[in-house]
């Protein structure tokens, strides 16, 4: 019996993965775990512009893909960012900020499935990857001089992160006023 591997299947992969991520972030706070937590999760992120190609080349895109997609991208970067907190470096409000906004996302998503699932808008994917670059630079042992531009970097993210959220709901909105 052969296996089919799917762009959901890459996805769900990508979930499965995320705890190598978190347990090389605890492991030890040397600079070589940290380079090493840092390339599993630049790896699964890379997974996330892979499946998402893959799936709308080969037009495999579906309803669970489009709801499990983002909720991947949610789960690594939460982790990332709960686990670099703990680790006492990264900020507890930029935590606060971002999972109250995908979490929030995420439930009125479900609620509103009815009226069909909601791409990401293109905003929705820089959010993403600029959130993704900007925790990913807390993982790294970059030198101190390095680190102002790893703030705006993540600021950039809060910001994003914020419209994106508001842009959302405005555009599910519209979407419902069309005849």
């Amino acid at each position: 019996m052969a296996i089919t591997i799917t762009p959901n299947w890459l996805t769900v992969f990508r979930i499965a993965l995320i705890p190598s991520g978190v347990w090389a972030l605890f492991h030890s706070p040397s600079n070589t775990w940290q380079c090493i937590a840092w390339l599993i999760y630049f790896t699964l992120g890379m997974t996330d512009i892979l499946d998402g190609h893959w799936a709308r080349k080969s037009n495999r895109t579906t309803p669970l893909g489009a709801f499990l997609d983002p909720v991947a991208d949610k789960a690594l970067i939460g982790s990332a960012m709960i686990s670099l907190a703990i680790l006492e470096r990264f900020p507890w409000w930029i935590v606060a900020v971002i999972l109250t906004r995908e979490i929030g996302i995420t439930i009125f998503r479900l609620l509103v499935i009815r009226d069909g699932v909601i791409p990401a808008s293109k905003g929705g994917k820089i959010k993403t990857l600029t959130q993704n670059f900007g925790v990913s630079f807390y993982m790294l042992p970059l030198p101190e001089i390095l680190h102002p531009l790893r703030d705006t970097l993540m600021a950039v993210a809060v910001v994003l992160t914020i419209w994106t959220g508001i842009d959302y709901i405005v555009q599910w909105q519209r979407g419902r006023k069309r005849p």
